[in-house]
């Protein structure tokens, strides 16, 4: 399969160059335009004929036009493009609407790159499924489908760890400054070698950076920061 051609379609500059950046992280994605607005966004849309692009990275707090009228725009117009809501728009109404407007995920602001990647790796295992000629032979092929674009996050936690410890965690990481495990287990109220399994995990799954804290006595620390 060639590569899915994305636009990313975000108001703020700097989130729009890390949405493209995060994209082109992501192998089989390829990033062929940024729109700052809905105007910009169906121009875009309109001067590759449908066809020069595969999926839309859509915030819905756009300027000029919400993002769920950019969908209706592009439905009314015949349009198939698959569209990838990137947004912080909480509001159950709104999430039901992209629903029947056909957005294939709901991504909410803010993020970590982990879970931008799960969603492209599982829109890609569905655009394989779906390109594919010929009928399905059985319901569970429909079935799997379905599974493969809406299933649980691949990312499962090692053994041992639980979500709402890893989120504290998170918390406690969230003011960007370096924290060492001593310092997470002391805010979490968990030992320092449980904070610095959790914090281990973060670094391996790309959702934070570990670097050495020079400086202080004894024997070296390190510090995590989010990613």
């Amino acid at each position: 399969m060639t590569d899915i051609r994305v636009l990313v379609v975000e108001d703020e500059p700097l989130l729009a160059e890390a949405h493209k950046a995060y994209t082109e992280r992501v192998p089989g994605f390829v990033v062929v335009g940024v729109a700052h607005t809905a105007r910009e966004a169906t121009a875009a849309l309109r001067q590759r004929g449908g066809t020069g692009i595969d999926l839309v990275l859509l915030d819905f707090r756009l300027p000029d036009l919400h993002g769920l009228d950019v969908c209706r725009a592009l439905r009314a117009a015949g349009s198939s493009v698959d569209v990838l809501a990137v947004t912080s728009a909480r509001d159950l109404a709104v999430v039901r609407t992209a629903v029947s407007l056909g957005v294939t995920h709901y991504l909410l602001k803010p993020f970590t790159f982990a879970a931008f990647r799960d969603k492209l790796e599982r829109y890609a295992d569905y655009r394989r499924q779906a390109l594919a000629e010929g009928e399905v032979a059985a319901q569970h092929e429909v079935d799997q489908m379905f599974a493969t674009l809406r299933g649980a996050a691949r990312h499962t936690l090692p053994k041992g760890l639980d979500e709402q410890t890893l989120h504290r965690v998170l918390s406690a990481l969230g003011g960007g400054t370096g924290r060492s495990a001593a310092e997470v287990g002391r805010e979490t109220g968990i030992s320092r070698v449980t904070a610095r399994r959790y914090l281990e995990y973060l670094v391996t799954s790309d959702r934070a950076v570990r670097a050495p804290r020079y400086g202080t006595p004894g024997r070296p620390e390190f510090e995590y920061r989010p990613r």
